[in-house]
């Protein structure tokens, strides 16, 4: 019997993630009847899976395998470390009413960094430059786990101007000391990402972190 693995998502959840993955590819290139019906006898074994394990609604978990056809690929999330004075900009998540650190999924067409700068501005109000990139994470290794697998970008970035505003996307849009940090929105903003911004601010020189 497999064991989970220390820092690894549990055994389930990778089986299910990788049956779900052959299933997705194999529908999106598949031309013969019988092998679709395959892929698709797959992919309700992996809902199976993930409904058995997190007490989701098997119907509701093939319902989020549809929001994302075609080739099965890692979505990617990008952060911005902004910071005043000595503190850090954080937003509060309309969600989940807790605090992360500005940011979201890249688009495609948008370099890493661009994509960045747009979300900070997007959603907080304030211009910044992307200054070096401080970590790129495999999100899924600590929980809370999603089912997608996704990578986490998270950036140093310079505070140009601008002025706190909300958006569609946030309740509020404040600096806090790195010290005092708000409750965390889970996923979004986790206790390593801030002692890599702590670490990189201690030392300039720190080459990039990375899973």
């Amino acid at each position: 019997m497999s064991e989970d693995r220390p820092g690894q998502p549990p055994q389930w959840l990778a089986w299910a993630r990788e049956l779900q993955a052959i299933a997705q590819i194999g529908l999106h290139y598949a031309q013969d009847t019988f092998d679709r019906e395959r892929y698709t006898r797959i992919r309700e074994l992996a809902a199976e899976i993930t409904s058995t394990h997190s007490g989701l609604p098997a119907a509701e978990v093939l319902a989020n395998f549809d929001l994302q056809p075609g080739y099965a690929t890692v979505k990617v999330d990008v952060r911005g470390a902004v910071l005043r004075d000595g503190q850090l900009l954080m937003v509060q998540e309309w969600t989940d009413k807790l605090w992360c650190m500005p940011g979201g999924w890249a688009d495609v067409g948008d370099p890493p960094s661009a994509m960045v700068e747009r979300e900070v501005w997007e959603e907080t109000g304030f211009r910044v430059r992307a200054r070096k990139l401080l970590a790129v994470y495999d999100a899924n290794q600590k929980a809370p786990l999603a089912f997608h697998h996704s990578y986490k970008l998270l950036f140093l970035c310079e505070l140009l101007g601008g002025e706190a505003r909300t958006s569609a996307e946030t309740l509020a849009v404040a600096f806090f000391p790195l010290d005092a940090l708000p409750p965390f929105s889970p996923m979004r903003t986790m206790p390593r990402h801030i002692e890599h911004l702590h670490a990189h601010l201690a030392d300039p020189a720190r080459p990039t972190d990375f899973d």
